[in-house]
C-alpha cells in the first residue's frame, strides 16, 4: 500500500514539514540522508550541522547548537509518529540534543516522478510507493575543501559559510576577518560584518569583481572593506581558533600569510537536486522551481518543494522551517482533494 506522503530531507525544511504531516494524521516517512563526503562534509540535518551557536532562532533566548536545534526537531517529528528510514528499521533511536544523530538514517538513491502512485527507492533498491513527495533536501555550501577549513567549520573555530549566521557572535566582534568571493552574495556578506568586525579583507582570485556595479561601488565605498584581488586560500591556520591564512597570488604565484580571527566562504551555494535526473522543473541554478512562490507546488502535482532546495536568497533556518510547514499544508489539503485523508 503507498504511503500517504514520504519527506525526503532532514533540516528544518524537512522535520517541520513531518511535524506538521504527522499532527495531520499523514503518518510520514522520512528519508533523512546518510553523511558524505565532497569537498565539504554533508550531514543529515542540514547546513545546521556545521553550525556550533545559533542564536537567531526564536525560542532559545540563551542560543542553542545547530546539532542539538535539529535534534529537537527530529525528537517533536517522532513524538507525533513520524517514521524515519533507518539501519534499524522504521522505529529509529531518536537523537540526543546532547549527543547529536547516530547517522543511521537512509537516502532515497532515485525517484519516478512520471505518475502516481510516485516511486521512491532506498538503499538496496528497497521500492516505496508514495500518493504524494515533498522534496527538503537543501543546498550545501561551497567550501575550498581544506582539511583544516572542513575541522574549524565543525569545531566552531571561527569559519563560517553565513555571516548572518554567525558574524554578530562575541567571537568575531572587532576582530579582522576575512570574506572569500567576488560576486554580489560575498559583498553582502562582507559588508555585513562590517557592523562588528574592525576590518574586513575581500579576498577574490581575480582582479575584477563579479558583482553588479552598485554592489561593487558598496565594497569600493567601504572604509572597512579592502579588497586582496588575484589571490587564493591555500592553507587555513588555527588550533582550536582560526589564526590566519596562507594565501597565494594568481599572477605572480607569491605566497603570503594574512592573520584573521575568522573566515567566511561566499563563493555560492549547491542545491541537492542532481538526484532528481531532469524529473522536476529547475531554475538555472539547479533549484527546484514552484508554480507559485507563495505556496509549495512543483512543476509535478502531487511533488511539493521546500526550504534552501527552492531558496537561493535567505538560506535561513527560520525560512525553511516557514516552508516545510507550509508543503505539509499543501501536501495535506491536495491529498484531501484526491479523496485521501
Amino acid at each position: 500500500m503507498a504511503e500517504k506522503v514520504i519527506i525526503i530531507g532532514s533540516g528544518p525544511a524537512g522535520w517541520t514539514a513531518a511535524i506538521y504531516a504527522a499532527r495531520a494524521n499523514l503518518n510520514p516517512l522520512v528519508f533523512a540522508g546518510r553523511p558524505k563526503q565532497t569537498p565539504s562534509t554533508i550531514l543529515p540535518g542540514g547546513q545546521l550541522m556545521l553550525t556550533t551557536e545559533v542564536d537567531n532562532y526564536p525560542g532559545f533566548p540563551e542560543g542553542v547548537t545547530g546539532p542539538k536545534l535539529m535534534a529537537h526537531f527530529e525528537q517533536q517529528a517522532v513524538r507525533f509518529g513520524t517514521r524515519i528510514v533507518t539501519d534499524d528499521g522504521l522505529n529509529p533511536d531518536v537523537s540526543n540534543p546532547d549527543d547529536g544523530h547516530s547517522y543511521k538514517y537512509h537516502d532515497c538513491t532515485k525517484l519516478d516522478l512520471s505518475s502516481r502512485p510516485f516511486k521512491v527507492w532506498g538503499e538496496g533498491d528497497e521500492l516505496v510507493e508514495a500518493q504524494a513527495v515533498i522534496i527538503a533536501t537543501g543546498a550545501t555550501a561551497n567550501w575550498l575543501g581544506l582539511e583544516n577549513e572542513q575541522r574549524l567549520a565543525r569545531s566552531g573555530g571561527g569559519v563560517s559559510a553565513c555571516a548572518v549566521c554567525d558574524g554578530a557572535l562575541p567571537v568575531f566582534r572587532d576582530k579582522e576577518l576575512a570574506v572569500i568571493g567576488g560576486g554580489d552574495s560575498a559583498i553582502e556578506e562582507a559588508s555585513y560584518l562590517t557592523k562588528f568586525a574592525k576590518k574586513v579583507y575581500l579576498i577574490h582570485r581575480r582582479d575584477e569583481l563579479r558583482a553588479s556595479k552598485i554592489m561593487r561601488q558598496r565594497a569600493f565605498d567601504n572604509p572597512k572593506i579592502e579588497i586582496l584581488w588575484n589571490k587564493i586560500v591555500t592553507d587555513v591556520l588555527g588550533d582550536k581558533m582560526i589564526s590566519g591564512l596562507k594565501l597565494q597570488d594568481t599572477q605572480t604565484k607569491e605566497k603570503s600569510d594574512l592573520p584573521v580571527g575568522g573566515l567566511f566562504l561566499a563563493i555560492g551555494h549547491t542545491p541537492a537536486t542532481k538526484f532528481l535526473k531532469g524529473q522536476l522543473e529547475l531554475d538555472s541554478k539547479g533549484y527546484i522551481n514552484l508554480k507559485d512562490p507563495y505556496r509549495s507546488f512543483t512543476s509535478i502535482e502531487g511533488v511539493f518543494a521546500a526550504g534552501d532546495v527552492v531558496d537561493s536568497v535567505y538560506r535561513q533556518a527560520i525560512t525553511a522551517a516557514g516552508m516545510g510547514c507550509r508543503s505539509a499544508i499543501d501536501a495535506e489539503r491536495w491529498l484531501a482533494e484526491q479523496g485521501i485523508e
